[in-house]
């Protein structure tokens, strides 16, 4: 991959950027793929005081990274939806005399609301049709759109001037968390024994049911880990994900704890957080599981494991390439051989593996 250029060759300057913001991406895995580049800003810049635009359902994530010492709330929707709502936000971000912005997202929306709150450095992708709307635009290739999402984004401000940083992601949640956690296992009955483990199972998708694994699938390998060890299982995902996480539930001989649409995000990670295994599909949550450390067990169906796997040191993916995939569709039009391949047996070994590394 040819490294990637800025138009006019400007790199973003070293000194004189004491308040700078960040526009971050709107979905949860997205996030956990920008911390890397999001660490590579801070490094770079280290004594600016750096905020991050983010939408409410991930703030939390963004609070989480030590490289981040704010997080606004773009309340859309909400008082920044709308037109009316848009110039409010720029209004608000120009009180803040920013310094410099870098969108992490590639809508356009993101650069018109810098340019209107008068921040004087906007750098980012071209993408969108915003080039002329940043001080600093990089260009697009279609070789940076194949690789995986941690790169596209480290590669984007690597090209503006920023520090090279580690490609690990690692969140850190604080003793605000533990707190939360013991209160959780507590209210739902889950009991945190040694040597039994407690298993965390995101069935759901947000993106549509070529991304899901099949419920009873999920039930029997849950079945089989509590067979060996005892133990507990613990289903999340929010409230779209409640039919996914009931079939699961329904299809288990052992009673797993469903916490679907239960929590909010700070508390399924600070659930999560306690979990010795977590069997995702391919989804926000996987990701988080995966910068908390957690050995996670990723199941790929009709994406692209080379673009979107989480890159925890302790993460497996469980894929098998099939002549029509990724297809990145929604929903299956074909025989969803993707996720029909991955079998009960295949996912069980690789958790009985990580289990057996703690």
């Amino acid at each position: 991959m040819m490294p990637l250029q800025v138009r006019g060759g400007k790199k973003l300057p070293s000194e004189g950027i004491e308040q700078l913001l960040i526009r971050g991406t709107n979905w949860i895995g997205d996030v956990v793929m920008t911390l890397p580049a999001v660490a590579a800003i801070r490094k770079t810049w280290p004594q600016a005081r750096i905020a991050v635009l983010a939408k409410p359902w991930v703030a939390e994530v963004y609070r989480l990274s030590p490289a981040v010492d704010e997080v606004i709330a773009f309340e859309e929707p909400g008082r920044h939806g709308g037109i009316r709502g848009k110039w409010r936000l720029a209004g608000e971000l120009k009180e803040r005399r920013f310094d410099c912005a870098i969108l992490l997202q590639n809508a356009i929306e993101a650069a018109i609301i810098t340019r209107l709150a008068g921040i004087p450095i906007r750098a980012g992708y071209n993408s969108d049709g915003r080039g002329p709307l940043l001080t600093h635009s990089v260009r697009r290739t279609k070789a940076i759109r194949r690789v995986h999402q941690i790169d596209y984004y480290v590669e984007m401000v690597r090209a503006l001037g920023c520090a090279a940083a580690e490609r690990d992601v690692c969140l850190q949640p604080d003793a605000a968390y533990a707190d939360t956690a013991t209160k959780l296992l507590a209210a739902f009955g889950i009991s945190k024994e040694a040597g039994r483990p407690l298993i965390g199972i995101a069935p759901g998708a947000a993106y549509g049911p070529a991304k899901k694994w099949f419920p009873e699938r999920f039930a029997a390998v849950a079945d089989r880990l509590i067979d060996d060890g005892g133990g507990q299982g613990i289903l999340f995902g929010s409230d779209s994900d409640r039919a996914s996480t009931e079939a699961v539930a329904k299809s288990a001989r052992h009673p797993l704890i469903d916490v679907a649409g239960k929590t909010n995000l700070q508390e399924a990670i600070a659930l999560m957080s306690r979990c010795d295994l977590f069997l995702s599909n391919d989804s926000g949550l996987m990701h988080v599981a995966g910068a908390l450390g957690i050995p996670t067990i990723a199941i790929f169906g009709s994406t692209n494991p080379a673009a979107t796997s989480p890159v925890g040191a302790r993460s497996v993916v469980v894929h098998h390439p099939v002549a029509c995939g990724p297809c990145l569709k929604p929903v299956c039009p074909t025989d969803f051989q993707c996720m029909e391949l991955i079998g009960v047996e295949e996912v069980y070994q690789a958790a009985r593996k990580l289990l057996s590394q703690k």
